[in-house]
C-alpha cells in the first residue's frame, strides 16, 4: 500500500497548514453537521460524528465550532442541507479516482469535478466504474522511529486489527472498519504516536506513475481536494518517493 501510505501521510502533514486557510475547518464543518443530521447529537452513540469531531479536535478546530455543526445537523440551529454525491473516474495513467461530496448545489459540484478531471488529463466515468477495485478499511500509520514492531504488532492484532505491514518508515496497520476505533483506541491507551488514522477506502491493486504523469496525477488530487465540495479523494497511484516528497 506504499502509494497510499505515502500520500495519507503527505496529506497529515498538510492538514496544518490547510487549517490555516480554514478550508479543513470547512469540510469537517459539513461532515460534522451531516454526520449529526443522520445518525443524532450524541457523539458518543454516532460513531461518524465521534470521528468527525476527533477529526476536528485533531485541526484545533475551536469548540463552538463544532457545537454549531452539530445544532445545525440536529436543527437545533438553521443550516444548509448537504446532499453526498460519490464521483468515480480516470486519473493520468488509468489510475482509478474516488471523490466523495458533500454539495447543496448538485449540479454546480458535477459540472466542476468534470472540469477537474479533464484539466488534469483524466475523465469522470460512470457510478460503479471503479469503486470495486477500493475496500473500506481503517487505517492507521506510525512512525517506525517510534514504535517498536513486535510491541506494535501485538498490540493492534490483540485489539482487532487484521494486518499490520512495514513499508518505507512506516508501520501501516488496516482494520474492519467497525474495529477502527478500537484498535486507535488501543493505540492511543499505550501512548503510540499516530501519523495517520482514519476510515478510508484501500486499494487492491496500485498503477505505478512516473515522470509527466505522476505530477499530473497529483495535481489532479490536489485540485480535487482543493474543491470545497469535496470531502475525500481517493485514488489507485503509487509515485516514487522523490515526487511525493516534492509536493
Amino acid at each position: 500500500m506504499s502509494g497510499h501510505s505515502k500520500w495519507a501521510t503527505t496529506k497529515h502533514k498538510k492538514a496544518a497548514i490547510d487549517a490555516k486557510r480554514g478550508k479543513v475547518f470547512t469540510k469537517i464543518t459539513k461532515e460534522i453537521t451531516v454526520a449529526a443530521k443522520l445518525g443524532g447529537g450524541d457523539p458518543g452513540g454516532n460513531p461518524r460524528l465521534r470521528t468527525a469531531v476527533a477529526k476536528a479536535k485533531a485541526v484545533s478546530m475551536p469548540a463552538d465550532n463544532i457545537k454549531r455543526a452539530i445544532q445545525k445537523g440536529t436543527g437545533e440551529l438553521p443550516g444548509v442541507s448537504y446532499e453526498e454525491v460519490t464521483f468515480e473516474g480516470y486519473g493520468p495513467g488509468g489510475v482509478a479516482v474516488m471523490v466523495e461530496s458533500m454539495t447543496d448545489n448538485r449540479n454546480r459540484t458535477v459540472s466542476d469535478i468534470r472540469h477537474i478531471f479533464s484539466k488534469a488529463g483524466g475523465n469522470m466515468g460512470e457510478a460503479g466504474c471503479v469503486s470495486w477495485m477500493f475496500h473500506k478499511k481503517g487505517y492507521i500509520v506510525v512512525s517506525r522511529a517510534k514504535a517498536d514492531e513486535d510491541k506494535l504488532m501485538t498490540l493492534a492484532l490483540d485489539a482487532g486489527a487484521e494486518d499490520m505491514q512495514t513499508e518505507d518508515d512506516n508501520f501501516v496497520i488496516t482494520t474492519p472498519p467497525n474495529d477502527f476505533e478500537k484498535v486507535k483506541k488501543a493505540l492511543d491507551d499505550a501512548g503510540v504516536p499516530l501519523e495517520v488514522a482514519e476510515v478510508t477506502m484501500v486499494p487492491q491493486t496500485y498503477v505505478n506513475l512516473d515522470g509527466k504523469e505522476a505530477q499530473q496525477m497529483l495535481r489532479l488530487v490536489e485540485s480535487l481536494e482543493d474543491n470545497d465540495d469535496v470531502q475525500n479523494v481517493y485514488a489507485n497511484f503509487d509515485i516514487p518517493e522523490e515526487i511525493m516528497n516534492a509536493v
